[in-house]
C-alpha cells in the first residue's frame, strides 16, 4: 500500500468512527429537542467537550499544540460548524432523523464541488461516478413532490454547505494544526455562540410560535433535570470524540476520496430512527440507502484500482 492510500484509509476509518459517535450525538439532541433549547444543549455540550480535548491534547504534546498562527481561519472554521449545527438542528427537531441526514447527505456533492478549486485536489471521473450515485440516493429517499419538500428542509441543505466550506478548512489547518487544537477551537466557537444568543433570546421572549422547529431555537433556558443532565454530559463526551475524529479524518485523507463515506452515516441514522422513534423504513427508502452505500463502496473499488495500476506501471519502469 503506498503512502497516500495508507493516509486515506485511515482517514476513512476516522470517518467511519466519527459517524457512529456522532449518530448518537444527534440522537440524544432529537431526544432533548422537545424540553430543552438548542443553545443551552449546546453551550452544556460544548463545556463537557471542552474539558475532555483538554484532555486528548495532553497526548499530542500538550497545551504547546493549541499555540496557532491562524486564529482568523480557526474562527471561520468554528463559525461554519456552529452555523451548520443551528440549521441541522433545527431542522432535525422538526423532521424524522432519517430524513434529515439524506437531505444532509449533499455535503460531500459541495465537498467535490471545493476541493479542486480551494484545495487542488483532482476530482477523477470515477469520484464524481460515485457521488453522483449517492446522490440518485439521496432523491430517491427524498422523493421530490412529497411533503418533505417544505421550508424546513432546506435547513440541512445548508447545513451541508457549511459543513463543506468547514471541512475545507479542516484539510488547510491540517496540514499544520493537530486534530486536538482544532477540535479546542471549534468548542470555543461552540461556547461563544451559545452564550451570546443565550444572553440575547434565553429568557423565551421571542418564543411565540407554534412550531417544533422555532420552538427549538427560541424556547427560555431553564435548569435540566436529572436524566436531562446525564444525556448532556454523554452527548458532550461523544461530540468531543466525534469532532476529533472527523478533524483527523480530512487532516489525514484527500477530501474527494473520504467525503463520499459521509453516505455511510445513512444506516446509523435509519437504525437510530427504528430503535428510539419507531421510524421504520420503506423499500424507498432502503433503495436509496443501497445507491448511497453504493456510491461509497465503489470509489474504494475503483481508487485501489487504479492505485494498483499506477504502482505496477511504477515497477515496470523502475
Amino acid at each position: 500500500m503506498t503512502q497516500a492510500a495508507g493516509a486515506n484509509t485511515r482517514g476513512i476509518l476516522c470517518l467511519l468512527g466519527a459517524l457512529v459517535v456522532l449518530t448518537a450525538s444527534d440522537s440524544i439532541i432529537k431526544w432533548l429537542s422537545p424540553s430543552l433549547p438548542l443553545h443551552e444543549i449546546t453551550l452544556v455540550r460544548s463545556l463537557v467537550a471542552l474539558c475532555v480535548v483538554l484532555v486528548i491534547v495532553q497526548f499530542e504534546g500538550g497545551l504547546v499544540t493549541l499555540r496557532t498562527r491562524r486564529p482568523g481561519l480557526h474562527l471561520a472554521r468554528g463559525a461554519l460548524l456552529t452555523l451548520a449545527n443551528i440549521f441541522f438542528f433545527v431542522g432535525l427537531s422538526a423532521m424524522p432523523i432519517a430524513e434529515t441526514v439524506a437531505l444532509f447527505f449533499t455535503a460531500p456533492l459541495f465537498i467535490c464541488l471545493l476541493a479542486q478549486p480551494v484545495l487542488g485536489e483532482k476530482v477523477g471521473l470515477s469520484r464524481w461516478f460515485a457521488i453522483g450515485l449517492g446522490g440518485i440516493g439521496v432523491v430517491v429517499m427524498v422523493r421530490p413532490g412529497s411533503e418533505l419538500f417544505r421550508l424546513v428542509s432546506l435547513l440541512p441543505i445548508m447545513a451541508a454547505l457549511c459543513y463543506a466550506a468547514m471541512t475545507m478548512m479542516t484539510r488547510k489547518l491540517g496540514l499544520r494544526e493537530t486534530a486536538g487544537a482544532m477540535t479546542f477551537y471549534i468548542q470555543i466557537a461552540f461556547i461563544a455562540v451559545s452564550v451570546t444568543v443565550g444572553l440575547v433570546i434565553g429568557g423565551g421572549e421571542f418564543d411565540r410560535f407554534d412550531d417544533p422547529a422555532l420552538g427549538f431555537l427560541l424556547r427560555a433556558w431553564r435548569w435540566p433535570a436529572a436524566t436531562e443532565w446525564i444525556l448532556l454530559v454523554a452527548c458532550g463526551v461523544l461530540v468531543c470524540f466525534g469532532g476529533y475524529l472527523l478533524s483527523q479524518a480530512y487532516r489525514l485523507g484527500e477530501a474527494p476520496v473520504v467525503a463520499p463515506f459521509e453516505y455511510a452515516s445513512m444506516p446509523f441514522a435509519l437504525a437510530a430512527g427504528l430503535i428510539l422513534w419507531g421510524d421504520w423504513p420503506d423499500w424507498i427508502a432502503l433503495a436509496g440507502s443501497a445507491l448511497i452505500i453504493g456510491g461509497g463502496l465503489l470509489v474504494v473499488v475503483l481508487e485501489n484500482r487504479a492505485r494498483r495500476r499506477v504502482t505496477r506501471q511504477a515497477q515496470i519502469d523502475y
